[in-house]
Order: C-alpha cells, then sequence, then structure tokens
C-alpha cells in the first residue's frame, strides 16, 4: 500500500527530476528538408509534472539544469506557461559558446502512414547532464517545502556520468522525508550505446530500482534495464503482450519487493497513424487493465507514455484506486496523441468522460 502524503503538509504533489529540451516539430515535413520549425518544449520526466499540473490541477515543481541564455530564458517561458515551478532549477552561466554547458535540442517529426516518427536529439553537454550530486538541497525540497510525490527516469539517467549518481542521491532522500518515488525505465539504445549499452544500462537501472515505490516501462524497458526475459517480447499482439507482462511482473516484484506498482502500456503500431492502445497495471498482488483502444488515430505519438504516466500517478495519487488509475492513464495518453508537441493539452473532463467510456461526439 502507498502510504502518500496530504496536501496539507506539503507544498508540492509531484517533483519531476530531469532535462528539458526544445522540441523543434517540421509539422507536416520533415526535419532534413524543413525550412522552419513551431517550437515546444518537452523531456520525458518534465512531461509528466506538466501534465499533472495543467491537466489534473496538480502542484508540480521541476528539477533539472538551464544555461542562462536567450534559448534557456524561451525554455524558461515555456515552462512557466505549463504553471510548473522552477525554484529548482540549477541556473548554469553561459560561456559564450556552450562549452561547459548548453541548453539542449529535440528534432522531431511526426511520422504518418508507412513513415515512422523520427527524433534526432542534439543534446550532449546539456546543463540537466552537468547536474553533480550536492547540487541540489533535497532535504530542504523533500523535507522543508514538503512533496508527496518524485518521478524520474532512465533518460534522464543515461545522459552522464554524472546523472545516475544525481538520481540515487534524490531518491534516498525521497526516502528519507517519506515521499513516493516513481521511475520510467524508457530505455533509449542511442543514449546508451556510446557509455557501455545495455550493460551500463541494467548496472544503473538496478541500483537505482532498489528505492522505486511505483516502477514503469514496457517490455523492453525491463529486458534490457532490469536484465528480465519476456515471453512473448516482439509479438505485436497486445493479448500476448498482457500475458507475457503478467508473467514477467511476478520475477520483477520477487526480486524488487520494494514495488508497490509496476505499470506499462500496452501499443500494438499499425502504422505511424493508427495504433492499439491499452495499459496493465500490478498493484499490491492484483492486475488491472484498462479498456482496448483499437485502431486509434496518432497525431503525434510522442509524448504518449509520459502522459499515461501522469494519468497513473494521478489515479493513485488522488483517487486510490488502481483500475481507475490505469483507465485513467491510458485515456490521458490517448488523448495527448491528438494534438502536437509532447506535452498534454487535455483536460481533466476529457480524461474522466474517455476513460469512462465517453466517445468523440462533438460537445457544445
Amino acid at each position: 500500500m502507498l502510504k502518500i502524503k496530504t496536501k496539507e503538509e506539503t507544498r508540492f504533489d509531484i517533483v519531476s527530476l530531469g532535462e528539458v529540451m526544445l522540441r523543434l516539430d517540421p509539422g507536416e515535413g520533415r526535419i532534413r528538408t524543413a525550412r522552419s520549425f513551431k517550437v515546444w518544449e518537452g523531456g520525458g520526466e518534465y512531461n509528466v509534472a506538466r501534465g499533472l499540473r495543467r491537466c489534473f490541477g496538480m502542484r508540480a515543481a521541476v528539477v533539472t539544469g538551464i544555461v542562462k541564455n536567450e534559448v534557456g530564458l524561451l525554455l524558461e517561458d515555456f515552462i512557466l506557461q505549463g504553471g510548473v515551478n522552477m525554484d529548482y532549477v540549477k541556473w548554469f552561466d553561459f560561456d559564450g559558446v556552450g562549452r561547459g554547458a548548453r541548453n539542449s535540442l529535440n528534432f522531431t517529426e511526426r511520422g504518418f502512414g508507412v513513415r515512422g516518427a523520427v527524433g534526432c536529439s542534439d543534446r550532449g553537454n546539456g546543463a540537466a547532464s552537468k547536474l553533480r550530486a550536492g547540487d541540489i538541497d533535497w532535504d530542504g525540497l523533500f523535507g522543508r517545502a514538503g512533496v508527496r510525490w518524485l518521478h524520474t527516469g532512465g533518460i534522464y539517467a543515461a545522459l552522464s556520468e554524472t546523472t545516475p549518481e544525481v538520481v540515487l542521491e534524490a531518491l534516498k532522500a525521497a526516502k528519507r522525508h517519506g515521499v513516493i518515488v516513481s521511475y520510467d525505465l524508457n530505455y533509449r539504445p542511442s543514449l546508451w550505446k556510446a557509455v557501455g549499452g545495455k550493460e551500463k544500462a541494467r548496472e544503473v537501472n538496478r541500483r537505482i530500482a532498489e528505492y522505486v515505490d511505483v516502477m514503469i516501462g514496457n517490455e523492453e524497458d525491463f529486458t534490457a534495464c532490469l536484465g528480465f526475459e519476456v515471453e512473448g517480447l516482439g509479438e505485436d499482439i497486445s493479448n500476448v503482450q498482457a500475458e507475457s507482462f503478467k508473467k514477467m511482473i511476478g520475477n520483477v516484484v520477487k526480486e524488487y519487493p520494494n514495488f508497490k506498482a509496476v505499470a506499462t502500456t500496452l501499443r500494438k503500431v499499425k502504422s505511424a497513424t493508427v495504433n492499439d492502445w491499452s495499459a496493465i497495471c500490478w498493484h499490491d498482488g492484483s492486475f488491472y487493465e484498462s479498456k482496448k483502444r483499437d485502431n486509434l488515430e496518432i497525431f503525434d505519438r510522442v509524448g504518449g507514455g509520459d502522459s499515461f504516466a501522469s494519468g497513473f500517478i494521478y489515479g493513485l495519487m488522488e483517487l486510490g484506486d488502481p483500475q481507475k488509475a490505469v483507465e485513467y492513464g491510458a485515456a490521458h495518453g490517448a488523448l495527448a496523441m491528438t494534438t502536437p508537441g509532447d506535452t498534454s493539452m487535455a483536460t481533466k473532463a476529457e480524461v474522466e468522460k474517455l476513460a469512462g467510456g465517453g466517445s468523440a461526439r462533438v460537445d457544445r
């Protein structure tokens, strides 16, 4: 059972630790031929906090690093528009070039039909990757300010040699202060390949997993990051995925009895713009599955998993109901993929309607 602090004893409901990048979006075109880009902000861990703030009205903050130049101030403007508190952001001085630290960019094209989405990140030497243990006053944040839930993930842990230690320092402090910890494994081969690949990913993530209460990830994530082999991996049929996930969880929670909940989305990719979509979670010994949405039409798939995480966290934190949590997560993820950009544009009312079985009939 998750023992979650009350709103009255805390300043923040959710704090996310991770990198926030500028996303440059060529719209219907390709990165390689673009002459203009629309700009958004995004980042795997940050998206969760922003979704909880903008869709669900929770009090959110982000812990990250930003270089103080014109690009960094644009990032600040986006984050503040999202309603996310920045009191615990570490600002880096700009050296004129970015030798010491820079603000990261992420070029993303949406894909269409048989052409899949493409991401091309430019994030080496990013300010968030320069954070070190000791840079953030975690005891001040979790103790004096007060936080109910901390979210971070494997993307941030993969960014540099120092970020795993920052994650571990944050998680240990969270445990000292009774803060619930969620972690999205979010395995990205491109982030790990230059620093040791899957072997390094497993070494880092297995250390981190010991301090996690709520673990999120798909079958590939659990295999690549924690070493759990899964029957049926790669068979792109949602009921096979659900059954193989259930079999795997028995081994996972045996090795990590600290996990109170484990969740994943189940996606069958028919094309870049049509997916089957659902989700499943394990909570205190029982499994809960969301409604299956076959042939879900996708406008922009990036951020769908992060929006699932924020809806799932909301369901556990505020409703205390794992069935509602997995339904809210799946509904929020589905809605987030109907709009452009990494971050959710959905409302809580829309999530509640879709989670309850509502249709896409016009509201007027």
